[in-house]
């Protein structure tokens, strides 16, 4: 989940601002400072469009009486943008220090869990999939699984489905192109994860600032480039949060200008270049 991208914009008055963006800081801890005021513009009157309303009065209305339309504002200001195998080194942590303690846990019969929690268009929860094939084999028999949420429904669906453009595809190597994506038919330029891939992959709607319904710890957890988008605040309080939905030495990997900043206190230590293991 990213920041907006900017295009033409309707004019708001500083107090209509305020109100929509304490909307999107209370629903999903996102921190939209003044700056943005014209992407925010963009965004809204663009779902005005949709709604064939004309102002942000009526908009405010509207958000105050269906919750869904909530949902959608929260999927307006924000830009999922995603690729395979993003930080790299992050892979190869898995392959390096993660992978020779799960396989020895799925050879004992033991469950391993995965979570991608902004999984955006679904790159990030499919790179650790084939990691998963490739690096631990017959994990597709066992019981394994990889959690992948994100608070935008809409950009749920295009990661379930788990179609790409060549280009998208561009950074995984050859091999694995062919392994794990089918042409899609009557296409010349999309291609599917295919089934062995899609398995391994659970996609779910999730708000992290709201009450998380999994009862089962993970083994490590992916959260990159997202809590750069809450305040301080709301990133305090998720640090508790995702410590305890790990295993014991389990990791929390973030973004590469992500920091857990008073890690002394967290219940963290540091294992790399952002990673940080249970402690």
């Amino acid at each position: 989940m990213n920041a907006m991208a900017p295009s033409a914009a309707v004019e708001l008055s500083e107090a209509e601002f305020a109100a929509l963006t304490a909307i999107a800081a209370r629903e999903a801890g996102l921190e939209i400072p003044s700056a943005k005021k014209s992407l925010v513009q963009s965004r809204v009157s663009r779902r005005w469009r949709h709604l064939k309303i004309s102002n942000c009065k009526e908009y405010l209305a509207i958000l105050d009486e269906r919750p869904e339309e909530v949902r959608e504002l929260i999927s307006v200001l924000t830009t999922n943008v995603s690729s395979f195998y993003r930080e790299a080194h992050h892979f190869e942590f898995l392959r390096q220090k993660v992978f020779p303690v799960v396989r020895d846990k799925l050879a004992r019969g033991g469950r391993v869990r995965f979570w991608s929690a902004g999984c955006s268009s679904g790159q990030e929860p499919y790179s650790i999939a084939i990691e998963c094939l490739k690096g631990l084999p017959g994990c597709a028999a066992q019981d394994l699984l990889i959690l992948a949420s994100d608070i935008d429904p809409k950009i749920l669906a295009r990661a379930e489905a788990g179609v790409y453009t060549a280009s998208d595809l561009a950074a995984l190597e050859a091999e694995d192109r062919r392994s794990y994506f089918t042409a899609v038919p009557g296409s010349e330029d999309s291609f599917q994860a295919n089934d062995t891939l899609r398995k391994l992959v659970r996609f779910r709607e999730l708000n992290l600032h709201a009450p998380w319904p999994m009862k089962q710890t993970f083994d490590v957890i992916f959260c990159r480039n997202v809590v750069i988008y809450f305040d301080d605040a709301h990133q305090a309080a998720l640090w508790p949060r995702f410590r305890d939905q790990l295993e014991p030495d389990g990791c929390l990997i973030l973004g590469h200008s992500e920091r857990i900043q008073d890690i002394d206190n967290s219940g963290f230590r540091s294992a790399g270049v952002t990673i940080y293991q249970r402690s």
